[in-house]
């Protein structure tokens, strides 16, 4: 895998200056990190985007995957940095093509994702990504699919983490955070 993270002094940047907490969204009573700040944050954002490659990089991922939708944001920019390709898992319905599909629980009810059966070769390497880890019942169900789907799974890896949620617990490899909230 070349190296092509870009080489800047990262380390000082205080990328949880960027992530706005946002209370009573999407319904009262839930505070909201809102990644949109540090996206628009050129510098605090390439950061970002360097620290995770760093996380990654010694799980040697040959392809990203990103949850829909937030996870492109994260997923697509890494594997680009890191010379990758990027695969989507995305809710029904929305991808062309034949389809790997997996049902899973939420909180209330459940939900479906979706990959391409031809988005990975079996055997591939594919670290999965998403802008937030907080049960963990999303990032479970995206590793399951991809393990259906051939892949093998490293490791998993978010921007935030929401600890209190004891999302790791769902979740049987490794997984790489930048932030953590205990609250």
């Amino acid at each position: 895998m070349p190296d092509t993270t870009t080489t800047l002094d990262d380390e000082n940047v205080d990328l949880r200056a960027h992530i706005r907490g946002v209370p009573d969204f999407p319904k009262p009573g839930i505070l909201f990190y809102d990644i949109s700040t540090l996206l628009r944050h050129g510098p605090a954002w390439a950061a970002a985007v360097s620290r995770l490659g760093r996380a990654i990089r010694p799980h040697r991922p040959d392809l990203l995957a990103g949850i829909e939708s937030r996870g492109f944001l994260i997923a697509a920019p890494l594997a680009l940095e890191l010379g990758l390709g990027f695969v989507m898992l995305r809710k029904r319905g929305k991808l062309p093509g034949e389809t790997i599909g997996l049902d899973y629980a939420l909180e209330y009810g459940t939900d479906r994702i979706e990959i391409q059966a031809d988005a990975v070769e079996p055997g591939q390497r594919v670290v999965l990504l998403d802008d937030l880890l907080a049960t963990g019942g999303t990032m479970a169900a995206g590793v399951r699919l991809l393990r259906e789907a051939g892949a093998v799974v490293p490791a998993v890896a978010a921007l935030i983490e929401l600890t209190f949620l004891n999302g790791r617990a769902r979740l049987d490899l490794p997984c790489e955070t930048l932030l953590r909230y205990d609250s």
